[in-house]
């Protein structure tokens, strides 16, 4: 792989490892996991996130409550809540474990092969913070689409229907997963590379052939 082109794919997976863990910063302290409208008071509109609760109303005023209790909540929300802190964190420290092991970047440039550990762990951990955000906000929706087509539930009661957060945190995962293999690439190809050949050198002329030479001239004087 050229150097110019690791360079640039070493870019772009940071680049998308910004976005994927802001994204799923945001998604994770949102109240917009759920939104329920009321049929009987369409005035309102109730959304729902790991940490609390709100109401916004028609004349623009929102209201929010947090969760009265963690063990209250479904289990999803209480394994989210944990799974979106693994994310934010696995995401910050595989960012500045990758940085140093940048194409270009000047630190560490005498130890190549530290680079590449660095490279290569920071990848992984992007990988695994995307895997953790797309796990929970998959169960989240899977648990939403049971509850909404739940046949035992009467139809005047309302249903919870998918959030703003449940999309921003799917295209977060898929951020963070395509930055942690990017990187993860471009250390391999970093490691695997050729090294150049040595230059070749000409042997010296052989003696004997000198020695011939001045042999056979000896011999046709002899001869002459």
């Amino acid at each position: 792989m050229a150097g110019g082109w690791r360079a640039k794919v070493q870019a772009g997976g940071m680049l998308l490892a910004l976005l994927g863990w802001v994204s799923s910063c945001v998604t994770t302290f949102v109240p917009l996991w759920k939104s329920l409208n009321l049929d009987l008071n369409e005035l309102e509109v109730w959304t729902m996130g790991l940490w609390q609760v709100c109401v916004a109303r028609e004349e623009g005023a929102v209201e929010c409550r947090a969760h009265s209790s963690f063990l209250a909540l479904p289990a999803e929300l209480r394994v989210s809540r944990l799974l979106m802190c693994l994310s934010n964190g696995l995401g910050l420290l595989g960012g500045l474990l990758a940085t140093p092991g940048l194409e270009g970047w000047r630190a560490f440039e005498e130890k190549p092969g530290l680079k590449r550990r660095l490279l290569l762990t920071g990848g992984v951990a992007l990988g695994t913070a995307g895997m953790a955000t797309l796990a929970p906000v998959s169960w989240v929706a899977y648990n939403t689409v049971l509850d909404f087509w739940d046949d035992t539930v009467p139809d005047i009661v309302p249903r919870w229907e998918f959030g703003e957060a449940t999309f921003l945190g799917w295209f977060a995962g898929a951020f963070l997963t395509a930055a942690g293999l990017l990187l993860s690439c471009s250390a391999r190809s970093t490691g695997t590379m050729t090294p150049p050949a040595p230059p070749c050198h000409h042997p010296p002329a052989a003696p004997h052939l000198a020695g011939g030479h001045h042999l056979h001239s000896k011999n046709a004087d002899l001869v002459i």
